[in-house]
């Protein structure tokens, strides 16, 4: 029989191929170096991290509880800081900006007439003064959200978006007598308050009842005070679900334990 060549029979019995052994040196002294420090580096990252985060949390729920005692909503608001770290911005008495979203703020009689559905607060250079009763905001932009439903349970009549940008419709009506729609402009009025002007019929008569309903409801500005005071309505406009009243201060301290805020200077500009 003819002995066939393969590759693994080279002279000498080592073989060519198929060998499945690897040899892989072990790494230098300067390399296992740089592998510790570099492995040291990314756990002390992730520590610095995690301990930002406690730090963030721990801000954000200070923040909503006080809130939430202050403006005496059902539900804790929601927080966000922003920046990182935030360690070092606590550490330095200010944070950069922080978010707040409140839901559900209620209406307290005549002194808080309207219910706020929803409230969006921005705070920026927030500085904490050390005292969980009291912080200060250079500057502060919020914006309160009146659904009509809410605006209709305070008001009385039944409040929806008018046909013109800028305009609701106020349906009233009594037994045998029908219902009346007026469409008024919605504006910002001194005093953090909204006003309806330039009233008109749209659908109806307008008898003397139905008029003194109206009245009663459109006549006279309605405050917003279910807003951190110190802030100032700035503009008012109509969307298809409600009303968005846009609020601006600078230089704003805020006393959430009190429901109080008091512009310490500028609060106008």
């Amino acid at each position: 029989m003819d002995h066939q060549f393969r590759p693994d029979d080279e002279p000498g019995g080592e073989p060519r191929y198929g060998d499945s052994a690897v040899y892989v040196s072990p790494p230098s002294p300067g390399r296992r170096r740089r592998i510790v420090v570099a492995v040291s580096l990314v756990a002390l990252l992730a520590a610095g991290v995690a301990v930002d985060r406690v730090a963030t949390a721990r801000a954000e729920s200070r923040t909503a509880e006080a809130f939430q005692d202050g403006m005496g909503t059902a539900e804790r608001p929601s927080v966000h800081v922003s920046g990182f770290p935030v360690l070092t911005q606590l550490a330095e008495g200010s944070l950069r900006h922080v978010d707040l979203t409140a839901h559900d703020i209620p209406a307290d009689g005549a002194s808080r007439p309207l219910p706020v559905t929803r409230l969006t607060v921005g705070l920026d250079g927030l500085e904490t003064s050390g005292s969980a009763d009291e912080a200060h905001a250079r500057s502060v932009d919020a914006t309160a959200f009146l659904s009509y439903e809410d605006v209709s349970d305070a008001l009385g009549p039944d409040v929806s978006r008018g046909d013109e940008p800028g305009r609701i419709d106020a349906t009233v009506g009594l037994p045998l007598v029908g219902d009346v729609t007026v469409s008024a402009a919605v504006s910002a009025a001194s005093g953090n308050r909204i006003a309806f002007k330039d009233v008109r019929v749209v659908r109806g008569t307008l008898i003397p009842p139905l008029k003194a309903l109206l009245d009663k409801a459109l006549e006279e500005p309605v405050p917003v005070r279910n807003v951190p005071e110190g802030l100032r309505l700035r503009s008012v406009t109509t969307t298809r679900d409600g009303i968005d009243a846009r609020f601006t201060g600078r230089s704003v301290t805020f006393r959430p334990s009190s429901s109080s805020a008091e512009s310490s200077a500028g609060s106008s500009a």
